[in-house]
């Protein structure tokens, strides 16, 4: 596998980093994942969009510019031998310099950001996994107040995942003082009486790039929506539920805490959705 670190293009084997660097050390720093679907990156400039956001929200000057990081993304793309992509990429605030205390809390001077890149298979979900749909399980959204930045440190959400997959499940629904965040590597929605309800853009959550595409889709074609806060009590009575990630797409959860998600199986509105998500893929990436 062929990844980018620093400037160069290089086996994985190859790429080594200093164990000082903040991003080992602190978890200083920030990530992106951008699906890639037949060689073509998917909202590959919404996607940069967002990691300059987070990028400010720590503080760390963009080691590139948009045409630049196109650039580096097509050329990692094109290295690999599969078609259907995830690129993952990382900028963390680097490595201390010599003289510099190793581990210092402040922002070290003068260090240039660690900048690294990969790419895996993407393995989306099939047509008959979506109508046989997930479980999920709750618990308490115990991360900290800027989760609208993709930090690297993911340690909260790393165990909440572990609990659903300890639970035989899909993921974690997330709740914070009684109300629905997000899941712990997803956006959630929900129907309730043919309108599509979700979380508003907060610094609590992350919205997704499919987040935004489901609102674009739902406003494109009249389907009813409406972003507030969904109650927990609200939350286990809807008509449907789902999951939502670049990965994921649209996945239905049918059980939350082992009770059917109203009739336990694939709503009318998720396979709308994912037929129309399906059809604005394919015309992004023909375009």
């Amino acid at each position: 596998m062929s990844v980018y670190l620093d400037g160069q293009f290089l086996p994985l084997a190859e790429a080594k980093v200093s164990p000082l660097d903040r991003g080992f050390v602190f978890g200083d720093g920030v990530y992106e994942l951008v699906p890639v679907y037949s060689r073509k990156p998917f909202r590959l400039e919404e996607h940069l969009r967002r990691l300059q956001g987070s990028l400010d929200g720590i503080r760390l000057a963009n080691p590139h510019g948009v045409a630049r990081w196109c650039e580096l993304v097509e050329q990692l793309i094109a290295l690999q031998d599969f078609d259907d992509q995830s690129v993952y990429l990382q900028i963390t605030r680097g490595t201390p310099e010599s003289g510099q205390t190793p581990r210092d809390h402040a922002f070290p001077l003068g260090v240039a950001p660690t900048v690294f890149m990969f790419s895996q298979p993407l393995v989306s979900a099939t047509l008959a996994q979506k109508e046989a749909g997930v479980c999920a399980i709750t618990a308490p959204d115990i991360r900290w107040g800027r989760c609208d930045i993709k930090a690297i440190s993911l340690l909260a959400n790393v165990l909440a995942r572990q609990q659903a997959v300890e639970a035989g499940c899909a993921e974690t629904v997330m709740l914070r003082d009684g109300f629905l965040s997000e899941g712990a590597a997803s956006n959630i929605f929900a129907v309730k009486n043919g309108v599509l309800l979700a979380p508003p853009p907060s610094l609590l959550i992350l919205t997704g790039i499919t987040y935004d595409v489901v609102l674009e889709l739902a406003a494109a074609h009249g389907i009813p929506s409406a972003l507030r806060s969904i109650s927990e009590a609200e939350l286990r009575g809807v008509d449907e539920l789902w999951m939502t990630s670049s990965t994921k797409e649209i996945m239905p959860i049918v059980r939350l805490d082992g009770t059917p998600v109203g009739n336990g199986k694939q709503g009318p509105m998720a396979r709308q959705m994912d037929a129309l998500y399906q059809q604005f893929k394919q015309q992004v990436m023909r375009a």
